[in-house]
C-alpha cells in the first residue's frame, strides 16, 4: 500500500534515497536547523523518511525529540508533529525555534518521560485533542547511544544507563508507549549506532533491532547504513582519531543504522 505522495509517473526524478547505503557529505544548514546539540542528527534522515512513508498533513511522532531536527522538517514539509523529550532545556530551546505562527495548530511538544506509560497517555491525549486524531501515521526514535553522552542528569534519562540489558530493556518500554499510537500497516524507524565499552564493541544497534523483532509483531523493512561524517562530535578530530586507531585494534566508528519496520499488530 502506498503511504506516500511520491508522483511514480516521474519515479526517475524522485531524489528518494532507496539504497541501504546512505553517504551524506555534510548537513543540511537551511532554515532552522543548528548543530547546537551533541545528540541532534543530520536532517537529510528524517526528510528522507517523513517523505518516504507519509503523506502531507500526516502526523510524525517522536519519543526523543531533542533539539528539533524532526520537528523542523516536518514543518517544512507540510506533516503535523508531536515531540517529547525528558530534557526541559530542549523543549524551551525547541518552543523558542517555532515562531511561525501559521504553524503553530499543527505540532504539540511537550517535556515528558517517554518511559511513563500515564505521562505519554496524558500528553498524547492533549496532542490528539489539539491535532484532532488519536493515532500516529509514523514514528521516528533516536535514542541515546547509552551514556556515550550524557544529556541530563534524570534517572529516567536512557543516556544514565551503562549497562546493555537495562538499556534494552527500558526502550522496550518507550517502544510499548510510543508503538501503541501508530496506526496498523504503518511504518516506524529507530536511528542507532554502537558503542565501544571495556575495550569492545558492543553493537547496541543490534541489540535494539533483536528486540523489537522478538517482542513486536513486525516487519524489517531495511536496515540503513549511514556515515558520520560531518558528525559534531567528530568535527575536526578526524586525525587524532585515526592515530589513536592505529596505536590501538580498535577501528573508528564511521557508521549509524536506520533500522525500518513495517507495525503489523492493533
Amino acid at each position: 500500500m502506498k503511504h506516500n505522495d511520491i508522483d511514480m509517473k516521474k519515479w526517475k526524478e524522485s531524489d528518494i534515497n532507496t539504497d541501504s547505503l546512505w553517504i551524506i557529505k555534510e548537513r543540511d544548514k537551511s532554515g532552522k536547523h543548528k548543530n547546537v546539540y551533541h545528540g541532534n542528527f543530520i536532517p537529510q534522515i528524517p526528510n528522507q523518511l517523513i517523505r518516504r512513508y507519509t503523506k502531507e498533513g500526516e502526523i510524525v511522532l517522536e519519543p526523543f525529540m531533542g533539539s528539533g531536527t524532526t520537528l523542523f522538517e516536518c514543518e517544512k514539509l507540510n506533516r503535523k508533529y508531536i515531540g517529547f523529550d525528558i530534557n526541559p532545556e530542549m523543549v524551551a530551546y525547541v518552543s523558542q525555534s517555532m515562531d511561525d505562527a501559521k504553524y503553530e495548530n499543527d505540532y504539540y511538544i511537550a517535556e515528558c518521560n517517554s518511559l511513563d506509560f500515564s505521562e505519554v497517555a496524558n500528553n498524547m491525549q492533549m496532542a490528539s485533542y489539539k491535532l484532532s486524531r488519536t493515532q500516529v501515521q509514523f514514528v521516528l526514535m533516536h535514542p541515546p547511544y547509552m551514556d556515550i553522552v550524557k544529556f541530563t542528569e534524570n534517572s529516567n534519562d536512557l543516556s544514565q544507563i551503562d549497562n546493555i540489558q537495562e538499556f534494552v530493556q527500558k526502550f522496550k518500554t518507550i517502544c510499548e508507549n510510543s508503538l501503541q499510537y501508530l496506526e496498523k500497516n504503518r511504518y516506524f524507524a529507530i536511528v542507532i549506532g554502537d558503542v565501544y565499552k571495556n575495550s569492545e564493541v558492543i553493537p547496541l544497534g543490534f541489540y535494539c533491532m533483536d528486540m523489537i523483532k522478538r517482542n513486536f509483531k513486525v516487519k524489517l523493512k531495511g536496515t540503513i547504513v549511514k556515515n558520520i561524517e560531518g558528525n559534531r562530535g567528530k568535527l575536526g578530530v578526524g586525525g587524532i582519531w585515526r592515530y589513536r586507531a592505529l596505536n590501538s585494534d580498535y577501528y573508528i566508528f564511521k557508521h549509524e543504522y536506520i533500522f525500518v519496520f513495517k507495525k503489523e499488530f492493533s
